[in-house]
């Protein structure tokens, strides 16, 4: 399909530079270097001296460890964390229905037919199976030299290992499986000594904790934590299916739930990110949740990006939503393109929010009137040697530069020009 350039590919936007570097899950800028997490091994961490926006330089490369992909990263003044999570895990993670199936007499094209797989997958997940993976937790870098950082520590968790998570100069909030809980949960570590980290807490939803008689709420891995930000004393969680949490975090031992939302079943995309304004607006307090589009099928709702009335933490209530339609993405239809709502800057500092949104690119929409959500600029890349855009993160600088990273391929380099 080629691409319909009867559509605008940005409005209010300056293309700075662009950067042919391998796809990332996020990207976060601290000074005058950004640092990426790339989606796929056998690339790791990247680090870019964006001093000259215009000539973005790779000065530092940290690889991950084997079977893992480490496509998240944090930093707080020369620390450095990165996540490291099972590479291809929902896929292999099916390779551990395959004794049973064939103790139902199953041969291989019928084990991969049930198990929606090609016939050829087989002897790639069995291989998985048979030697696990114990790799998954999160490392600690001394960034003083970008050019070379010095890992500090390993700390391994369990299962799939850790996913998106946040943390500050004191504190690393991972989002991680561990063992005898189902799906990913909250552990919080002390980072005091990066050179060993060590828990102080841990929170979950009622139900995930199966070693302790809790019976799971949801199906799979369904109703489990993506990621918590910590905003001030409180904590912000995106629990996919299950909606969002709100907690306590004044007690850093002892983070406790203070609010709670769930979407409708009618709508079917789970949540990836929620966070507060950091301001009030009319005296009310808002909030901003998105969704994240996963196989999208005709006639059923994409995902949104929520604008949420959480001045009462007993009575959350959604109060706007903003979804982008097709008809402004030249991509849509093409093999390949996900659409739709993936994740916005994690930072809400005046009403601007910075979306990513697949094949859509960068959405950058102004919520003064929070009931309204206005487009106000938009970014989509050109087609690519990899097929459409598929725009998976964005930091924006001190200076106002917007840092768009691509999940197949690329580092885009933006500004606003209103």
């Amino acid at each position: 399909m080629k691409v319909n350039y009867d559509i605008p590919l940005s409005k209010g936007i300056k293309h700075l530079a662009r950067l042919d570097i391998a796809g990332g899950g996020q990207v976060v800028v601290q000074g005058e270097y950004a640092y990426i997490g790339h989606m796929k091994a056998p690339h790791g961490t990247s680090i870019l001296d964006v001093s000259d926006p215009a000539n973005p330089t790779v000065v530092g490369h940290v690889e991950p460890p084997e079977w893992s992909h480490t496509h998240k990263v944090r930093v707080a003044g020369d620390l450095m964390v990165t996540n490291v999570e099972q590479d291809q895990r929902h896929f292999l993670r099916k390779g551990d229905k395959i004794p049973d199936l064939r103790k139902e007499g199953l041969d291989d094209a019928a084990i991969a037919d049930r198990l929606g797989v090609k016939p050829d997958d087989i002897p790639t997940l069995d291989a998985a199976r048979e030697r696990g993976y114990d790799g998954g937790g999160f490392r600690v870098w001394d960034i003083s030299d970008k050019t070379a950082p010095r890992l500090l520590s390993y700390v391994k968790t369990h299962g799939f290992g850790v996913h998106r998570f946040d943390m500050d100069e004191n504190y690393a909030y991972i989002s991680t499986e561990m063992e005898g809980y189902v799906g990913n949960i909250l552990v919080i570590y002390d980072l005091a000594d990066p050179t060993n980290p060590t828990e102080v807490s841990r929170w979950h939803m009622p139900g995930q904790h199966v070693a302790n008689g809790e019976t799971p709420t949801g199906a799979g891995y369904s109703h489990r934590l993506h990621h918590a930000m910590r905003c001030g004393d409180e904590f912000w969680a995106a629990t996919w299916h299950a909606g969002m949490r709100v907690l306590d975090a004044s007690d850093i031992t002892n983070p406790r739930q203070i609010g709670s939302y769930v979407w409708p079943k009618a709508i079917p995309e789970p949540t990836h990110t929620v966070m507060p304004l950091e301001q009030r607006i009319n005296g009310r307090r808002y909030a901003v949740a998105i969704d994240e589009e996963h196989d999208h099928r005709p006639g059923r709702l994409h995902g949104f990006l929520w604008v949420m009335d959480v001045t009462d933490l007993d009575n959350i209530e959604a109060v706007a939503a903003w979804d982008l339609t097709e008809r402004a993405c030249p991509y849509v239809g093409e093999e390949g393109a996900r659409f739709g709502a993936h994740q916005y800057r994690e930072k809400l500092d005046g009403t601007l929010v910075y979306c990513t949104w697949f094949a859509g690119g960068l959405r950058v929409l102004d919520l003064a009137d929070p009931l309204n959500p206005q487009e106000v600029a938009w970014f989509m890349p050109e087609r690519g040697p990899g097929g459409a855009p598929q725009s998976n993160d964005v930091d924006v600088d001190e200076k106002g530069r917007i840092y768009m990273l691509d999940r197949v391929n690329g580092l885009d380099i933006l500004e606003l020009t209103g």
